[in-house]
């Protein structure tokens, strides 16, 4: 039965594992910012940017099912 489900538990952890990584390197920004002093306008610039890698992988996710609902990969 594992092996039967180990493509999904496999994409289900590399998921999992990226949010967790999104997470830390967003806490670590958040802290170098905080010690730094940064204005407000920079932190709004950086926090957007890790903000947009995000969407990347999300949007890669989502246009990844819909090919393979569509038979396309």
């Amino acid at each position: 039965m594992l092996s039967e489900h180990l493509e999904l538990i496999e994409t289900i952890g590399l998921n999992l594992f990226f949010v967790v990584i999104f997470f830390f390197i967003g806490m670590s920004i958040h802290d170098v910012m905080k010690k730094n002093d940064v204005p407000k306008k920079g932190k709004m610039v950086v926090y957007l940017v890790l903000f947009l890698g995000c969407a990347g992988f999300i949007a890669k996710g989502v246009i990844q099912i819909i090919w393979e609902s569509n038979g396309i990969g």
